[in-house]
């Protein structure tokens, strides 16, 4: 033995092992009522012993451990408790205990095929082995059966329906083409409409021209709906589609217009609404405002219902026709009960094999993303989307690569999949040329069960270039012994 003996090492990893069950103990405890199919009830332990584990600095044991030729602990999302059984196993044999128990082989890689199962029912079989493919639906889609054809043979498993574009005539005729190319091709796919959510948009803007340029440095008013009208002559101003974000802003709290391409501070409240400090712009022609561009408020928590009226009636849509829907603002437990109940009213037989993806695209549904996934996978088939473009205005792109581990993570040890998403190949669908950078994001989308492709001229050529790239990962993928400091998020 190196540095450590096996004693030292022995009674370590017993010491851990014991205050990791304590921990999930204490996890499943606030969990026990939320757990309505027992099915999930074994993914909700390990999740609970996987939070339990990343409490813990284990970074120095991990490193005594290599150093004997033992498991590291770096893949035990799915296995918590079998691995620290398995290495208490060992370790008891190298130490001449008498208290040796071997580990039943089958316990090891049973998270992973639960996963896999999950997936595979919320979006389609794997094709070879790959990850699956989830794309995108244009309006176009709706005139025929062709482009759905075209989709089905390419290799995709699932189609996405926005609800935020088109409507209902046009949602159905996209689920029949949907289904004809199944027909046709022998390739059901699965059918996933994105609920679009609160939409936080910019509003009515100043009349004066010269105010719609934006700079560093400049102030920018951003007013109440209908009270542009208050905002003090010669200040920019744009209104705010909805009041709540207004009202629930502080002093020196952080407005982001576009995507992050302005980024603001609060400066002062006022009756119609707040003025902001813009931090940084674009440095030579600045910012134009727009209308109907996103904001952001991270530093804020914002009790917005994530269940609209228009995305209830698209839910009651979708529970005759679609297999699942994507939650998007989901932030909180109460917003996934709300959904449940408005199923549980409206199409009582579909509650819990109806699919449900949580999107998680603010600070805040990062935080609570432990209980939400328990809350949800306790009643219904779920997984998770990382919605990368808005979760980095929020956190940043400095924390986003952290944040994409962590997920990945806590995905794997509550046993449900996964979906890649935004901007996947967005060069590459456009002009049909990848680039290194994208390549390299899309070979991060393999770690995950599902990978999310928007349209566009070059769709069918991102695909068979995004199969190829998949079925070159996993040989790569599976080499990988993360590191595990405590978790900064949970």
């Amino acid at each position: 033995m190196l540095d450590r003996g096996c004693a030292a090492l022995r009674i370590e990893v017993h010491a851990l092992r014991e205050a990791v069950l304590g921990g999930a103990a204490t996890r499943l405890a606030k969990w026990h009522g939320w757990i309505e199919r027992d099915a999930y009830r074994p993914s909700a332990g390990n999740l609970a012993q996987h939070l339990a584990l990343r409490q813990h600095d284990i970074r120095p044991l991990q490193l005594a451990l290599i150093q004997c030729g033992l498991s590291s602990l770096g893949r035990a999302q799915s296995r918590v408790m079998p691995e620290l059984d398995a290495l208490c196993t060992v370790l008891d044999a190298l130490s001449n205990s008498d208290m040796v128990t071997p580990v039943p082989g089958e316990r090891f890689f049973v998270g992973q095929a639960r996963i896999a199962a999950r997936a595979e029912a919320l979006f389609g079989p794997l094709p070879r082995g790959s990850k699956q493919l989830m794309v995108t639906l244009p309006t176009e889609a709706a005139d025929g059966p062709a482009f759905c054809e075209q989709l089905a043979r390419a290799g995709a498993g699932a189609v996405r329906i926005n609800c935020a574009d088109d409507g209902p005539a046009a949602w159905r005729a996209m689920i029949e083409h949907t289904h004809a190319a199944g027909g046709i091709t022998g390739r059901r796919m699965k059918v996933l409409m994105d609920l679009p959510g609160p939409r936080i948009r910019t509003g009515a803007m100043s009349d004066t021209k010269g105010l719609r340029r934006i700079h560093q440095g400049d102030a920018l008013a951003l007013a109440l709906p209908g009270r542009l009208h208050d905002v003090p002559r010669g200040v920019a101003g744009i209104e705010c589609s909805l009041a709540a974000p207004i009202h629930a802003l502080c002093a020196r709290q952080r407005v982001f217009v576009d995507d992050g391409k302005l980024a603001c501070r609060v400066a002062q409240r006022a009756p119609w609404g707040v003025l902001l400090t813009v931090e940084r712009a674009p440095p030579q022609k600045g910012y134009k405002l727009k209308p109907d561009k996103r904001l952001n408020f991270p530093d804020c928590a914002l009790d917005i219902p994530a269940l609209t009226a228009h995305d209830r009636d698209a839910l009651r849509f979708a529970l005759d026709h679609a297999d699942g829907v994507a939650f998007s603002f989901v932030q909180r437990v109460g917003d996934v009960e709300d959904l449940h109940e408005f199923i549980a009213t409206e199409r009582p037989g579909r509650a819990q094999s109806f699919g449900l993806v949580l999107k998680i695209e603010t600070e805040r549904a990062l935080r609570n993303l432990p209980d939400m996934l328990v809350r949800a996978a306790g009643r219904q088939p779920t997984a998770v989307m990382i919605a990368r473009g808005d979760l980095s205005v929020e956190i940043g792109f400095a924390r986003l690569a952290e944040i994409h581990e962590e997920i990945l993570s806590l995905c794997d040890a509550a046993q449900v999949p996964l979906i890649w998403a935004s901007a996947v190949l967005e060069s590459f669908l456009k002009t049909g040329l990848p680039t290194r950078g994208e390549m390299s994001d899309a070979a991060m989308g393999a770690r995950a069960q599902c990978v999310l492709l928007n349209t566009g001229p070059y769709l069918l050529d991102a695909m068979a270039e995004l199969t190829r790239l998949f079925d070159r990962m996993p040989e790569h993928l599976s080499r990988q012994a993360p590191q595990h400091g405590p978790l900064a998020s949970w």
